[in-house]
């Protein structure tokens, strides 16, 4: 029986100058019969000597490496591989998370670019920020943490590219529901990209997101970290249920939120504290008081998104957790107030600015589109070409089982089809 690599991986490697009888060279050919005992020596050979990692360009790693490396316009003194120590000393962090030597904030933005080039070169939505000019200039360079209202389908969409266009998308994390990470796709990336994940059960959630938490505290990039404080999306019956939970515990009634969450956020604050420089309050709203969806960006339809945002330097927030609870309501109340104003108004208060979309999402569509639709259509064309009808029909049963796999997948981000976490769940303590 061949011996395990783990076993062996502390014995003396066994190099090819050394006497081995088996593998000795000689000009004449082994007899037939030795053969298989050379090869089984060989095999034996290769797995006691130390493993080491495929070459950092190893296949599906080269074309992938080249293109997220161009979505970053950040780049450092010491190049595009920004794992010097003066980087790490600079971030306040440990060395980049790596897989394989491809760095997984790489490997996010270019996953992420994805949809947000649905977003801004498909549909070609316009996304309009409302801060001041101070604020603006913060964008990128700091660890921040992220409050938005969730009333939209495709508010996680905006904040996206709000990302990319600041360079921080393969950084952005989120505290996102623990379903999410069963999702295809989605969800098993989340789960190798330290997303925080909750089951929204307090008691089960505190010592997975305090660890998840004190992983990003470390982080060597500039984190975005998104918290939804609602806890689910905006709607009619949530909005019910939430706002008798407020009157009964002496909250001021909100029109256009949900009662927030204090844990998460106070949890938050708490565990990147000296890392987080600011707490940003984001209020997304669009114009014409649309209410998009994914299925609308897929079919081209335009929307235009204003975002007004709001820079809090961590300071502001009380070290207190009940105090920072209720600094968060005090939020909600700003928050609804600037929802008041929009819904009159048709703007937010503040300049105005547009940040210029850039080329990466697009080259990167374009670069994987070129790499696989190429071979796809040829196998395509074989398959019609055969002539074959199990074949044909084989084929047209896999385009169906996509089709309805890519609709599930939208069906996530649907209002209609949400959870129903929310309904009863805010007649429970917090």
């Amino acid at each position: 029986m061949l011996r395990s690599r783990r076993s062996d991986c502390n014995e003396k490697p066994v190099h090819r100058n050394e006497e081995q009888p088996l593998l000795a060279s000689t000009r004449e050919s082994p007899p037939p019969s030795s053969r298989k005992e050379q090869a089984i020596a060989e095999l034996h050979v290769r797995l006691s000597q130390p493993w080491s990692p495929p070459p950092r360009w190893y296949g599906w790693q080269a074309p992938s490496s080249c293109l997220c490396f161009q979505m970053d316009s950040r780049k450092s003194q010491s190049g595009w591989y920004r794992t010097s120590p003066a980087h790490v000393r600079e971030r306040g962090g440990r060395a980049r998370p790596e897989c394989g030597g491809l760095h997984l904030a790489d490997v996010a933005a270019c996953a992420s670019a994805e949809l947000v080039m649905l977003l801004e070169w498909w549909s070609c939505t316009e996304c309009t920020l409302f801060a001041d000019r101070a604020t603006v200039g913060h964008f990128g360079k700091e660890h921040v943490v992220i409050i938005l209202n969730h009333n939209f389908e495709i508010d996680f969409l905006c904040g996206w590219t709000m990302c990319e266009r600041f360079g921080v998308l393969g950084s952005s994390k989120v505290l996102a529901k623990r379903e999410l990470l069963y999702v295809p796709l989605i969800g098993w990336t989340w789960y190798f990209l330290e997303i925080v994940f909750c089951k929204r059960k307090w008691e089960e959630d505190r010592d997975a997101v305090i660890k998840g938490l004190r992983r990003l505290a470390g982080y060597p990039e500039y984190v975005w970290f998104l918290l939804y404080c609602e806890g689910t999306r905006f709607t009619e019956k949530k909005h019910r249920v939430s706002m008798e939970v407020a009157a009964s515990k002496g909250l001021p009634v909100l029109k256009y939120h949900l009662l927030p969450r204090t844990k998460g956020f106070t949890t938050a604050v708490q565990c990147l504290r000296g890392t987080v420089a600011a707490v940003y309050d984001v209020t997304l709203n669009f114009r014409g008081n649309k209410n998009p969806s994914l299925l609308g960006i897929l079919y081209g339809k335009k929307y235009e998104a204003d975002m007004c945002v709001r820079r809090f330097p961590l300071e502001e927030i009380p070290l207190d957790e009940k105090e920072a609870a209720q600094w968060l309501h005090k939020l909600y109340q700003e928050k609804d107030a600037l929802q008041e104003m929009y819904n009159q108004k048709g703007v937010f208060p503040g300049e105005q600015f547009k940040p210029a979309r850039r080329p990466w999402t697009l080259l990167n569509f374009l670069f994987w589109a070129t790499l696989l639709l190429s071979p796809l259509f040829s196998f395509v064309l074989g398959v019609f070409a055969s002539g074959s009808p199990l074949l044909i029909l084989t084929f047209l049963g896999f385009v169906g089982a996509a089709s309805f796999g890519v609709r599930r997948l939208i069906g996530v981000t649907e209002i209609e089809k949400g959870s129903s976490y929310g309904n009863q769940e805010f007649k429970k303590k917090e």
